[in-house]
């Protein structure tokens, strides 16, 4: 492929495989926790590709449709205590230096496991000893499905278990244009 440059991932390519290329390559590394990292990092790429414009265009139409959601959250009371989860067997959680945390800020949820790092391995008790409210079970990286639904629900009857679009909740490229409105549809459908 020959490319003028590499982007990897911190959280996604073992430190080895950057080592490596990076011994052939330019290889550029991101670190993605919060919207502002991911909006910076489209500017960077545009810098770093000559699309300045486009990649300031799309950071634009990101923002402004971010600001239209936290305006229309502003009337919330409260935020609901909640889990996102990301794996299953051994169930993993979104912790608080996650771009999914931050996303979870976004909808205007509470993390409940907020004061962990990355994606902490979780149990049944320590669900029921935050008094998760609602349980985010993620199409992606585990593709979670009704049936997982039913079993948690099982374990948490008190809690609200739903399904989502995880490429919402974590992926920080271009596709943040649609997460704004896929979350207020989400929040309409959690306060039927």
């Amino acid at each position: 492929l020959n490319p003028d440059f590499i982007i990897g991932n911190k959280e996604e390519n073992a430190k080895e495989q950057i080592e490596e290329l990076s011994k052939s390559y330019r290889v550029w590394i991101t670190d993605i926790k919060t919207l502002d990292d991911a909006l910076q990092l489209i500017k960077n790429i545009g810098e770093l590709t000559n699309t300045n414009i486009k990649a300031n265009l799309l950071t634009d139409q990101i923002k402004e449709r971010f600001t239209r959601l936290n305006k229309q959250l502003v009337t919330r009371n409260r935020k609901l205590k909640t889990a996102y989860l990301i794996w299953q067997n051994p169930c993993m959680a979104a912790g608080g230096d996650t771009f999914i945390h931050d996303m979870m800020n976004h909808c205007g949820f509470e993390n409940i496991f907020k004061e962990t790092n990355r994606y902490p391995k979780m149990t049944e008790e320590q669900f029921r000893g935050k008094n998760c409210e609602l349980l985010l079970l993620s199409s992606e990286p585990f593709p979670f499905k009704e049936n997982h639904i039913v079993a948690f629900q099982q374990q948490l009857p008190d809690t609200k278990i739903i399904l989502v679009d995880g490429e919402m909740f974590s992926w920080y490229g271009s596709r943040l244009l649609y997460a704004p409105e896929y979350f207020l549809g989400l929040i309409k459908e959690l306060q039927k």
